[in-house]
């Protein structure tokens, strides 16, 4: 059934995406939201749309000046000159000097007065596509609110067989509660716009589509984001949307005793969590197997939160894992993520793009902490965030996640994550002390893709790259967070050259 309908364009391929191929024709649409949030510029889309395939369109505004939408237009390097603008700042412009007649209200005559206007300026025009900005303004010159409804009522029956698809404006202001259920009743579908504050960072902008009759859409909110050129919508990522068969063989590091310890590698389309306290080598274990795909010619990527660029390229190479190289062949994608600045919604864009845009084949997250940290305020981000893991184990991506522990020797804790919810292999790095010295251990806790072994070996990460030495027997408190290794001091690995 929804395939048979026609649809046109919004201007806005997030928007169609969310609405699995546009708007349908012909119809009269809402667009609600506070001061803000993006609906003149969403209008101004889905009007230039319309120019751009030729159609005439109108955009009638009682609230904004044409001055004060040239200058909206001009921060996204649009021109206006091919739209039909009708604006009708004040109600003086309809009545002139017959609003001092005393025999019936003013708001009668200005009501009444701007609707004749606007009806002649549709039959002049016949656009295929109308914007109405906005419905507060006919709101407050209404005073009635039965009034109101009838003068929208009547709008509809206007537009109804013109060929016009309308997009009615309303910044909720005059309304009670914020939403008036009258107006939804009317519309053939309803877009909602919500602008949310921050505590720190960025105002967050969300859409939801709250109903669309006849139409199959994406339920619940996308993030959105205004930027130079417009509305940018994300939308909501369903992973069981982007399943795509693929080859689940394994992916070597180039380390045969790290391979063996997974069975021979993580396996295409699962999550690898590297999780331990902080210095115990858990980004370097990742690196591992991003250079080492890199280097067979796969097309590889870092979305790095904690740190800055240029540290994980100089740091990368003091230990044998050039990435800046690998970044000029076009193999190696570097993202450094502000993610005060981000979204989830907006995230989950940016690797979207990276597996269908630029074919990347392993995606390394580092970290999931800062990805945790940095939106404290969004709700079900860890779900969000296992829809994400779930949509890369779906293309086929080997994913690596590191997680840094709490604590300088780390718990056995995750804290909030859930770690068969998330990963497929958990990876384990600990620091051990031998001898008065601070060594690193590392141990598979979990494979869910096949056999790993249950050895502790120890791991040395120095000028000569990542090393492990052979499996250590001794050890005692493992469960505690801090083990103690009681065996043979000659049994550890040296150093070579400078540890890093």
């Amino acid at each position: 059934m929804t395939q048979s309908i026609a649809r046109i364009s919004t201007g806005n391929a997030g928007l169609n995406a969310v609405l699995r191929g546009g708007l349908p024709p012909h119809r009269l649409y809402l667009l609600e939201g506070p001061p803000g949030s993006g609906k003149t510029t969403m209008g101004l889309q889905f009007l230039l749309e319309g120019v751009q395939h030729g159609e005439r369109v109108l955009y009638i505004t009682l609230s904004e000046t044409t001055e004060e939408l040239n200058a909206v237009a001009a921060s996204h390097g649009w021109s206006l000159d091919r739209l039909d603008l009708f604006e009708l700042a004040s109600a003086d412009e309809v009545l002139g000097e017959s609003r001092e007649q005393s025999v019936l209200h003013p708001w009668e005559l200005e009501l009444g007065g701007i609707i004749r206007l606007i009806r002649e300026q549709v039959e002049k025009v016949k656009p295929r596509r109308v914007v109405f900005d906005s419905l507060s303004e006919m709101r407050l010159l209404a005073q009635d609110p039965l009034r109101y409804r009838r003068q929208v009522l009547a709008l509809k029956q206007f537009f109804a067989g013109r060929d016009s698809t309308v997009l009615l404006l309303d910044d909720l202001s005059a309304s009670e509660g914020g939403r008036d259920s009258h107006l939804h009743s009317l519309c053939h579908g309803v877009i909602t716009l919500d602008r949310l504050t921050l505590d720190f960072g960025a105002a967050r902008r969300r859409l939801e589509v709250q109903k669309l009759r006849g139409i199959d859409f994406i339920a619940g909110f996308h993030d959105i984001a205004i930027r130079t050129g417009g509305v940018v919508v994300y939308p909501r990522l369903i992973a069981s949307d982007h399943n795509r068969p693929f080859v689940g063989d394994v992916t070597s590091s180039g380390v045969p005793e790290l391979d063996a310890m997974l069975g021979g590698g993580p396996r295409r389309g699962t999550c690898t969590l590297v999780t331990g306290p902080a210095g115990t080598g858990k980004t370097t274990i990742a690196l591992q197997y991003l250079v080492a795909a890199c280097e067979r010619g796969e097309c590889g990527a870092i979305l790095q939160f904690d740190e800055r660029i240029g540290t994980l390229y100089s740091r990368a190479a003091s230990m044998g894992l050039p990435l800046e190289p690998l970044v000029e062949k076009g193999l190696l994608r570097v993202r450094q993520i502000d993610s005060a600045e981000m979204s989830p919604g907006e995230f989950a864009a940016c690797i979207r793009d990276l597996v269908e845009l630029e074919s990347c084949r392993v995606i390394v997250i580092d970290s999931i902490n800062g990805y945790l940290a940095a939106m404290p305020q969004e709700q079900q981000l860890v779900l969000q965030l296992h829809e994400l893991l779930s949509y890369l184990n779906q293309q086929g991506v080997t994913t690596f996640v590191v997680n840094t522990q709490h604590g300088l020797v780390g718990t056995m804790s995750t804290g909030s994550l859930n770690i068969s919810y998330v990963a497929d292999a958990v990876v384990l790095t600990r620091f051990f002390e031998s001898g008065g010295r601070i060594r690193k251990a590392i141990s598979i806790i979990k494979n869910r893709s096949g056999p790993h072994e249950d050895a502790i070996r120890e791991l040395r990460i120095d000028a000569q790259g990542l090393r492990l030495g052979e499996p250590l027997v001794k050890f005692r408190g493992i469960m505690t967070g801090t083990p103690v290794y009681v065996g043979a001091e000659g049994y550890l690995m040296e150093d070579r050259n400078v540890s890093a």
